[in-house]
């Protein structure tokens, strides 16, 4: 019946996706789709191999799924592995580096240590900088999201002449960024791309795939941004894209590296950028998609391509691990630990207070009525809201333009921290029975808070913008964050300002800090410092606060 279904759906969409509306395909289909192309998958690669084709690409969009698979299937695969490396004495190829990332990141998808491979580190290849970038910009792509799908360390390499560092790879990837905003393969080799090249779909998708956690560079900022721009401007009028890679033009592996981008990024699936004729990418996608579960090349193909079906498959991985506000495809630290680690990935920052959590999703696809599409604090309160942090003011309702009670604040930042309750009482105008008491006595005791007076914490006064940098600030050293800065540095930051010298003696630090650190924006012209700030700017001052902390 689930097959019956599932084939209606796709017949359907196949023959109406240039006239489909956006969002077309509900989060239950999707799931449906999903599972039907892991039943593909599985009878086509039952035993995987090391390669591109029937092997890494297969077994990451299977370990990132979430579809039930037995723990059998990927013990196989770390055995052939094993096995492959062993009779190769960890060599796996002298010029493709991206041989080792690919196993890396299927490795890891897979929960194995790929720093322990039959008594072999294949990071260790990735700390030669020059063998790394040779064969291309997929070289520093593949390595930086090898390397950071577990936040690996780069090992030191021996034989290197250069020792790769991750900010090596990234200003790699953007010395080759070419002047239409796109990547494509060989732009940069040798020297700086010439003016006449033209970017690529497949290769600009990558790019940004690894920039993407990067983007508090300023630089890294402006790189993606220019991608993305050039991306939106040559998709195709069906939503897809065409790639340099395929002889009869638009082709559903573009599709999937500028969707898994944008995932990757946080940009929503129905961002209008990338919205043409009504079609999202995950529609494009779908048209390419056949009666079995699997996928082909392109629509002048007439069967399917076992590459074209594994890229198609781990997007829509990605799209709907978005849709549920889970990690994204390339980030695993969430990721079914099945052989022996010797690091265990490490929740938050080094440094950080030992009682804070990360907080996950107890309500995906959380959203309210009025948070516009195009609302700049939307991502940040779907998630937050997603985690149970911070509350509508009713079920359908956010009201992001609304202020926010210092009682509120405290609320949800230390339910954003994940910290236990502490059951304590220091002010009058906080009664033991009032709903904030356990909220504001917690907040105390980790410094977070401290009253208007030694007696009094207003907690029904609205709160201000300096006020909530100062518990932002506050916050942030017990995530582990260093917030000191010099006074020269604090003049320096707010000196862009047009109202400088306008805030408080005690909130000049924090502000420069929350500027400095990018939790507050500072394109804005004033601070503005003792107006209240609104409920969607708190919202994207906590989200960027824990994702800078590493707790998201």
């Amino acid at each position: 019946m689930r097959k019956l279904i599932s084939l209606l759906i796709i017949i359907t969409l196949t023959l109406t996706v240039f006239a489909m509306p956006a969002n077309a395909v509900t989060r239950d289909e999707l799931d449906v789709i999903i599972a039907e192309t892991v039943e593909y998958l599985l009878r086509m690669v039952p035993n995987p191999q090391v390669g591109s084709v029937g092997g890494e690409w297969a077994m990451i969009g299977l370990a990132r799924s979430g579809v039930e698979i037995p723990d059998a299937f990927f013990h196989n695969y770390f055995a052939n592995v094993e096995r492959y490396v062993r009779e190769r004495d960890g060599v796996l190829h002298n010029v493709r580096i991206t041989e080792y990332s690919r196993l890396i990141l299927a490795l890891t998808a897979a929960g194995f240590d790929p720093r322990d491979v039959a008594g072999f580190d294949l990071t260790y290849r990735l700390g030669d900088f020059d063998r790394t970038i040779w064969q291309g910009i997929n070289g520093p792509v593949f390595a930086l999201l090898a390397l950071d799908s577990l936040d690996y360390a780069i090992p030191t390499n021996n034989s290197a002449e250069v020792q790769s560092t991750r900010e090596m790879f990234v200003g790699e990837i953007l010395r080759r960024q070419l002047t239409d905003g796109g990547w494509n393969l060989t732009a940069g080799f040798g020297g700086p791309p010439a003016a006449h090249e033209v970017g690529d779909a497949d290769l600009t998708g990558m790019a940004l795939q690894a920039l993407a956690k990067y983007r508090e560079n300023p630089d890294v900022a402006a790189a993606i941004e220019r991608g993305l721009a050039f991306l939106s401007e040559t998709q195709d009028a069906d939503g897809g894209f065409s790639s340099s890679f395929s002889q009869s033009g638009s082709a559903v592996e573009s599709v999937a590296q500028v969707l898994v981008a944008l995932v990757e990024l946080g940009i929503p699936i129905d961002d209008p950028r990338f919205i043409k004729n009504g079609n999202t990418l995950v529609d494009n996608i779908l048209s390419y998609r056949l009666p079995d579960g699997s996928f082909r090349h392109s629509r002048e193909q007439d069967g399917n391509n076992l590459m074209s079906t594994e890229q198609a498959f781990y997007a829509l991985v990605a799209a709907a691990r978005s849709l549920d506000g889970r990690n994204s495809l390339y980030r695993m630290s969430d990721t079914i630990k099945r052989g022996e680690f010797v690091v265990e990935p490490t929740v938050g920052l080094p440094g950080k207070h030992a009682d804070i959590r990360r907080v996950e999703v107890v309500t995906p696809n959380r959203v309210f009525a009025d948070v516009a599409l195009n609302l700049p604090n939307r991502r940040a309160i779907e998630q937050l809201a997603s985690r149970g942090i911070i509350n509508g003011r009713t079920e359908f309702e956010f009201a992001p333009e609304a202020t926010m009670t210092r009682a509120e604040f405290a609320a949800i930042i230390t339910r954003g921290l994940g910290l236990p309750n502490r059951h304590i009482n220091v002010f009058d105008d906080v009664q033991a029975n009032d709903w904030f008491a356990t909220a504001v006595g917690t907040a105390f005791y980790y410094e977070i808070i401290t009253g208007v007076s030694a007696t009094e914490f207003n907690p029904n006064g609205t709160i201000t913008r300096q006020e909530a940098a100062v518990m932002v600030a506050r916050a942030a050293r017990l995530c582990g964050m260093d917030t000191s800065l010099s006074e020269s540095e604090i003049l320096n930051i707010l000196a862009i300002f047009g109202d400088s010298r306008t805030p408080a003696d005690w909130a000049r630090s924090s502000l420069a800090f929350a500027y400095s650190s990018g939790i507050l924006d500072d394109s804005e012209f004033y601070i503005q410092p003792e107006i209240p700030i609104l409920r969607g700017e708190i919202a994207e001052m906590l989200y960027r606060l824990l994702e800078r902390a590493n707790l998201l």
